[in-house]
């Protein structure tokens, strides 16, 4: 986790004030994996139904659009994020599953449900997730150039849960 990116503190406040336990992933101190060509995540988080988490934290604006009757649910990530937390599935093994948690700052004009709101530094934000595994089988390219893939919105809307239900 990286300290200075706002959505990552944004996430570990609302852990922290939800008393849900978790680990911050140091980057700077994973030497057992030094060699390793893996793709970091940002927290460790234990979940009370059994499940045990590795969150890869996405920053994502949201703001209204043109047509406000259409969600602004960018959700983009690097082929690479997926593959990393696939890899870092296997090396922790059973019980620990990959979840992207996409960090939506809120905008003027966006206004979704106030119980799913959560304000850090006078900022709101939507803390929004999906497995890796449901999120990998529906991803599609997005930008071969930069490695991107996205869900599309409609697949992503079936998946996508706040993020209180899967914790």
């Amino acid at each position: 986790m990286k300290a200075h990116v706002h959505y990552e503190a944004a996430f570990e406040n609302y852990l922290r004030t939800r008393g849900v336990p978790f680990v911050v992933v140091d980057e700077v101190r994973r030497a057992a994996f030094r060699e390793a060509r893996l793709r970091s995540f940002d927290f460790i988080v234990y979940g009370a139904a059994g499940t045990n988490w590795l969150v890869d934290v996405k920053g994502r604006r949201w703001a209204p659009r043109r047509n406000p009757a259409r969600p602004a649910w960018e959700n983009w990530v690097t082929q690479e994020d997926l593959d990393g937390l696939a890899q870092w599935e296997q090396v922790f093994g059973e019980g620990f599953c990959g979840l992207l948690v996409f960090a939506y700052e809120l905008f003027p004009g966006a206004d979704p449900p106030p119980e799913i709101v959560h304000v850090f530094r006078q900022r709101r934000y939507v803390f929004a997730a999906v497995p890796r595994d449901q999120y990998q089988r529906c991803a599609r390219v997005r930008s071969p150039k930069w490695g991107t893939v996205n869900m599309p919105t409609a697949e992503f809307a079936r998946h996508v849960r706040p993020v209180a239900e899967l914790l």
